[in-house]
């Protein structure tokens, strides 16, 4: 019986598979989101300055919540952009 190392493939078999996604708060251990880092917050915010959706972020609810809470403060206090061309 032939290993997989002895089949070829005539493309590559991990092109359908995805890396799974992970809510990194849960991992680390961050309990409280810095509405002043603006570095930090700019992780889930686009190029137009819209909040990343979860799906792409892969955050859990509970932390997605408070990372647009943390946005909207931050953007009320000028510390990060309303809407903006090309923010990052």
């Amino acid at each position: 019986m032939a290993s997989r190392d002895d089949i070829k493939f005539l493309s590559n078999p991990n092109i359908g598979s995805r890396k799974k996604k992970y809510c990194r708060f849960r991992k680390f251990g961050i309990k409280y989101i810095d509405y002043k880092d603006k570095d930090f917050l700019g992780q889930f915010v686009n190029e137009q300055g819209k909040v990343l959706p979860r799906r792409i972020t892969g955050n859990s609810l509970k932390y997605q919540r408070k990372v647009a809470v943390a946005i909207k403060r931050a953007r009320h206090l000028a510390f990060m952009p309303f809407v903006t061309d090309l923010y990052k």
